[in-house]
């Protein structure tokens, strides 16, 4: 059998290869993936040669980026198939070539298998072009990854079989080549878009989407092997193989029109079972070849998952009356939506995810304007007009509001997780643009209900800064608000108000103390004193204006502000707009959240500032997090008037032009754990208004500080560390001079070789 299948093969591929066809695919297929492997080279050496480290070039070359060779060439796959299937078998029925294979022993599961697996061959070929544009990376790019793009390779081979195998099925339809070649292209066409059909029905939504063909490799392609996609090229395989055997086992024996339309649809739901079964969360299997494994949570995000026994129930509440609405609440969000939770799932198989839509009263202005005096349920039925959607699938709001209560998230988009044991969190969208939470939101949501996580308190009583505020001032933004993706209360932290008059919980870890305006009454000071003599941890953000007020209170610690506000002559910022740079103290000895701002000379911005100078030695290790520039900035003793004035530097008053610590962090030991104090001389640097200031070459990252200190101050606790290694392969040894040898080898010299090839062998054909 084995033997008769081989023959065929090998008579198919020698057909093959005396078409010009075939040679003329391999060429065409060559020069597009030169130019776009070109194209991606000339990016990544223009980015190296202007001083950018193109982290990833294995990636950048070839999958995750937009232009990556691989990514590209799967989308046009199956331009090139139908011309190369079209006539495998339809040539053989117009020819009556078939009637002799009939007549022969040969069985017509060995003629499919056997032409088959003549274009495995010709699918390794083509693989082989890429081969070749992979041996080329690996010789100039630096510690290439190769499972990487191993696996990417395997992905698109797969591909071009299951391609193959859907022409071979319609080229058995028909004993016209160009028919089938049409026929095939619409076929692969129908598995690329039917992932969006008949998402309104749920079990044929899972059915669509499984069949869909779009995008099945571009896991494969992103080093990511899972036993789903691997399983699902298997089937689709077997499934076009089998109905063509079934379809000429029907013309050769002669078998009635219903027995092999119930073969068909045996085989049909069969596959469709295997495929259902192959997609269950316990059923598959994965495998990350990626150097840092970024298709897998990171190791912080495995022992959060892995404490979570039980059940999880992961709700999402769509209101459709909400801007957006439409679109969470259309039929086609839902299966991409899921899969933002794949790499849980991975980890606890059993974790459910439900969709819950209803209508009900949201900040929407837009509404308001464009249906004018209608209640809420006419409201949603006209929304459900315009985007062509079920207003049955919408629950009332008595409805939703007897199942929860949905105010305090304004009835927007919200998800809450509830384990078993009846613990909740919320995960949320944010006003930025990326929208959805990240594995760290996501992950600290879950470590809420598998810890003890900490509280912050912030102060109050004494002017303070307000931590529910929406002015520029106020502190709203980072201690409240929630659609802000670096608030507190979405990186894990639990936020409450605190008075030194009653005395701080013992649940508090983290105190916040901003810019007083005046000083605490003598049993608000010994209840601060108590506090900090338990070994309390304190952020505490000075004000020039409060100096006064709030040089007591960094006494206690032996610091004090300078007298004068910081400033600097600058043609782009106000005088006092002072940018303080991160200290490599801060990264190595605070947080690594502070790292990138470091490596990538990002800036605080801190308006009004006054210099921190240690006065006494109170016992704490002094770590600087932040300092000025080393020259231009002296702190003004004269000039008040910022907008109109113009400031001089004057060493006679006390002015004193030198490097200053705007930002300190101090740490000793009391008791049985490590007390940790951050000391600033600006409270607007974490305040609303500045979260939105816009630098002229330099780029502000306020919110930094934020999840910097509070790492710092929480242990590690929250934020949730998901840093992985920098990729290794971060150089690619090509100047200009060889990117343009790479290229015309690839887009002129290779193709002229296989069109040579071609040319040569009809010749020597022509010529016996």
């Amino acid at each position: 059998m084995f033997k008769m299948i081989f023959n065929i093969a090998k008579t198919e591929l020698q057909m093959l290869f005396y078409s010009p066809v075939a040679w003329f695919i391999l060429v065409a297929f060559g020069i597009q993936a030169g130019l776009q492997f070109a194209g991606q080279l000339q990016n990544t050496v223009s980015s190296q040669e202007m001083g950018y480290i193109p982290y990833g070039c294995t990636q950048r070359l070839f999958s995750v980026y937009w232009g990556g060779v691989f990514v590209i060439m799967q989308k046009y796959l199956y331009y090139y198939i139908p011309l190369l299937t079209m006539g495998l078998v339809s040539k053989d029925l117009s020819s009556g070539a078939i009637r002799l294979l009939y007549s022969s022993p040969i069985t017509n599961f060995q003629i499919i298998v056997g032409k088959f697996f003549s274009m495995m061959i010709y699918a390794f070929v083509m693989i082989g072009v890429l081969f070749l544009l992979v041996l080329c990376s690996w010789g100039f790019v630096k510690d290439f990854d190769f499972p990487l793009v191993l696996t990417g390779l395997l992905g698109l081979y797969l591909l071009i079989c299951a391609y193959a195998a859907i022409g071979i099925f319609m080229s058995s339809l028909t004993s016209y080549q160009i028919v089938a070649a049409i026929g095939t292209l619409a076929v692969l066409m129908i598995l690329n878009m039917i992932g969006g059909w008949w998402q309104e029905y749920d079990f044929v939504r899972d059915v669509t989407y499984w069949l869909a063909i779009s995008g099945r490799c571009g896991k494969f392609v992103n080093g990511l092997i899972c036993s789903e996609d691997l399983l699902y090229f298997i089937i689709v395989i077997c499934l076009f193989l089998a109905l063509t055997i079934i379809r000429l086992n029907a013309v050769r024996q002669k078998i009635r029109f219903s027995i092999t339309v119930g073969k068909n649809l045996g085989v049909i739901f069969l596959c469709c079972f295997l495929g259902y079964l192959s997609s269950l969360p316990p059923m598959k299997v994965y495998c990350d070849v990626t150097e840092t494994k970024q298709n897998t949570l990171t190791l912080n995000s495995q022992e959060i998952v892995a404490k979570l026994d039980g059940g999880v129930t992961i709700t999402t509440y769509i209101n459709v009356l909400e801007p957006g609405g439409s679109w969470f609440a259309a039929y086609n969000f839902l299966k991409p939506d899921m899969e933002r939770f794949d790499q849980y799932l991975r980890f606890k198989p059993d974790m459910k995810l439900k969709y819950v839509y209803y209508y009900d009263e949201t900040p929407n202005p837009d509404l308001d304007r464009r249906f004018p005096g209608k209640t809420l349920r006419e409201k949603m039925c006209e929304v459900c007009k315009v985007y062509g959607l079920d207003s049955n699938r919408f629950m009332s709001p008595e409805e939703i509001r007897a199942k929860i209560d949905l105010s305090g998230e304004k009835n927007t988009f919200v998800r809450q997780i509830v384990r078993e044991n009846g613990e909740k969190a919320w995960l949320r969208i944010y006003n930025d643009m990326q929208r959805f939470p990240t594995e760290r939101e996501i992950s600290a949501a879950f470590k809420r209900m598998v810890m003890k996580l900490p509280v912050v308190g912030m102060v109050e009583g004494h002017g303070e800064r307000s931590c529910e505020g929406g002015k520029d001032r106020d502190y709203s933004l980072f201690a409240s608000e929630k659609t802000f993706r670096n608030a507190l209360m979405n990186q894990g932290f639990d936020v409450e108000r605190v008075s030194l008059g009653r005395g701080i919980p013992e649940n508090i870890n983290i105190i916040v103390i901003s810019d007083m305006r005046e000083w605490l009454t003598p049993e608000e000071e010994l209840n601060l004193q108590q506090y900090i003599e338990r070994g309390g941890n304190l952020f505490i953000l000075g004000e020039p204006k409060r100096r006064e007020v709030m040089n007591p209170l960094f006494a206690k610690f032996g610091f004090e502000m300078t007298d004068g506000v910081l400033v600097k002559r600058d043609s782009n910022l106000q005088a006092d707009v002072i940018l303080s740079y991160p200290t490599k103290e801060a990264v190595d000895s605070i947080s690594y959240e502070f790292e990138r701002m470091y490596t990538r000379k990002f800036v605080l911005s801190t308006p009004s500032v006054a210099g921190l100078e240690q006065v006494a030695d109170k016992g704490y290790k002094v770590i600087p997090m932040f300092k000025t520039d080393t020259t231009g900035v002296w702190n003004e003793l004269e000039t008040t008037d910022f907008v109109d004035g113009v400031v001089r530097l004057n060493p006679s008053i006390g002015e004193v032009e030198k490097h200053y610590s705007t930002v300190v962090a101090l740490s000793k030991s009391v008791g049985d754990k490590v007390q940790k104090i951050v000391l600033t001389g600006d409270a607007d640097c974490i305040s609303n208004g500045e979260f939105g200031r816009r630098l002229a070459g330099k780029q502000a990252s306020n919110y930094t500080l934020i999840t910097g200190v509070f790492c710092w101050l929480s242990n590690g606790e929250v934020p949730i560390d998901i840093r992985r290694p920098d990729l290794p392969d971060d150089k690619v040894y090509v100047n200009r001079t060889g990117y343009e040898v790479v290229k015309w080898s690839f887009v002129a010299i290779l193709p002229m070789l296989l069109a040579f090839g071609g040319i040569f062998i009809w010749i020597r054909r022509k010529g016996r």
